[in-house]
């Protein structure tokens, strides 16, 4: 592993702006929702709060045991996902989300989320379920086409599709660059394509395997039931898809009358956030710095006094998608 990828595993991205409106101080309980490197959490426990981590990943949980023995009780790590939040803890004063993969997972190979080393074609964060494997080589057509084109934005999610269905006839993908380099082969790589043609494709595997838009529409609405009035909530995103869906959800619960499409009929309702400014992005220097701060948004809220909403999944407007299956199902 280079010296880049080493550093760049334990930089957390956004953490000034993370601090900033978190505002974290002794006495106070804060969730991490994604520990990962454990960046964040060691920064708020710096500040004198204590933490409440999660992470689905037992490879993150493991490795944080160290942080949790020099913590002087500060620190609780939770192997589940963050959308469980409120059944763990009922009252806390700021919940931080950082959505998506960590460096630490796309570095290691075996975990199988990324292509630039050859690994197993897996990408489950926590180790258990359906993997990608399994998505590629028993899922019909039409279901991976839709995976690739609304959660990778691809657009060639169609061929790609076809290429694939036929491609496991005679031999199921298992490796990561196996698939990356039929990707590539199928569709070409222009001279003036910048991201390698199988990039989408990977990302909406990786979402869907671990169903990571409806992981963060749970995860918002949980914090909504556990944050105290004046707590805070910051959500940091890494592209589009996840961030329509924090933007989306701190406008709805920051309105007082309602009239959405989704809710055609105006009725008044108390807001139980207030909005804290627009989407912040990182800095030139930290994204020379670290280019995983590229795509990154922060988005943050205030909570108010007013009670939590009724769950209303309509609001996120999730793509319809073919229902995660159990392995033996297959």
């Amino acid at each position: 592993m280079s010296q880049h990828n080493t550093n760049e595993r334990h930089v957390p991205v956004l953490l000034n702006e993370v601090l900033e409106a978190l505002r974290p101080t002794a006495g106070e309980v804060i969730v991490d929702g994604t520990f990962g490197a454990g960046g964040y959490t060691r920064a708020i426990l710096g500040a004198g709060a204590s933490v409440l981590a999660f992470d689905r990943d037992p490879t993150a949980i493991a490795a944080g045991r160290a942080l949790v023995a020099t913590s002087n009780d500060q620190l609780k790590l939770v192997e589940a996902p963050f959308s469980t939040m409120d059944e763990h803890v009922e009252a806390v004063d700021g919940v931080v989300l950082d959505i998506g993969v960590s460096s630490m997972q796309l570095d290691e190979a075996v975990r199988g989320f990324s292509f630039r080393n050859d690994g197993p074609l897996d990408m489950r964060m926590s180790g258990q379920g359906l993997s990608a494997a399994d998505v590629v080589n028993t899922y019909k057509v039409g279901d991976l086409a839709r995976i690739f084109n609304f959660l990778g934005e691809e657009k060639h999610a169609g061929r790609i599709a076809h290429m694939i269905v036929g491609r496991r006839q005679k031999r199921p993908f298992e490796r990561t660059l196996d698939l990356a380099d039929a990707i590539a082969t199928d569709i070409g790589r222009g001279p003036k394509d910048k991201i390698h043609p199988a990039t989408r494709v990977f990302q909406a595997l990786r979402i869907y395997v671990n169903d990571e838009l409806g992981e963060l529409a749970r995860a918002l609405i949980a914090a909504e039931r556990i944050l105290k009035p004046n707590g805070r909530l910051v959500v940091v995103s890494f592209h589009s898809l996840e961030d329509r869906i924090a933007k989306r959800f701190i406008a709805d619960r920051s309105e007082t009358q309602g009239g959405s499409r989704h809710m055609p009929q105006v009725v008044s309702r108390a807001a139980t956030f207030q909005k804290l400014g627009g989407a912040v992005s990182a800095s030139e220097a930290e994204t020379d710095a670290n280019p995983r701060a590229r795509s990154a948004k922060l988005r943050a809220a205030l909570r108010t006094d007013a009670p939590a909403r009724t769950a209303d999944f309509a609001l996120f407007d999730l793509p319809k998608l073919p229902e995660l299956q159990h392995p033996a199902e297959l």
